[in-house]
Formats: structure tokens, sequence, C-alpha cells
């Protein structure tokens, strides 16, 4: 949780610099700030859980292959 937090200051970070740089606006730098990192966050999390779950398909089928019999 600790790795998913410091990602989601970064992009805060990152996220609000891009917004103001291209609109001279906090408001909209800080909005911009807000809402994207926030639903990125969620999806990082979705898409971390969909490869951890891939992976384990992935070695579940492995572990089926190597005892198969030919």
């Amino acid at each position: 949780m600790a790795k998913t937090a410091t990602f989601a200051a970064v992009h805060f970070t990152v996220a609000f610099s891009v917004g103001y740089a291209l609109t001279g606006s906090a408001v909209i730098g800080g909005t911009l700030a807000l809402v994207e990192p926030a639903v990125n966050t969620v999806a990082f999390y979705f898409h971390e859980l969909g490869w951890k779950k891939f992976a384990e398909h992935k070695a579940v089928i492995a572990e089926a292959m190597a005892q198969r019999v030919i």
C-alpha cells in the first residue's frame, strides 16, 4: 500500500504541474491533480491485480503441461 501511496503523491504533483502549465490556472491544475491521479491509482491497483491473476494462471497452465504424459 505504501508503494501505491507514493505513486499517488508523485502522480498528483505531475498532474498539477502539467495542468497548471497548460492552462495557467491553479484551479484547473488542482482539479486535474485530484481527479486524474485518483482514477489512475484505482486503475493501477486493478492492473496489478490482473497481472497477478495472469501470472497465477500462467503457472497453473505450465504445471499442467509439465504433468502431461505424451
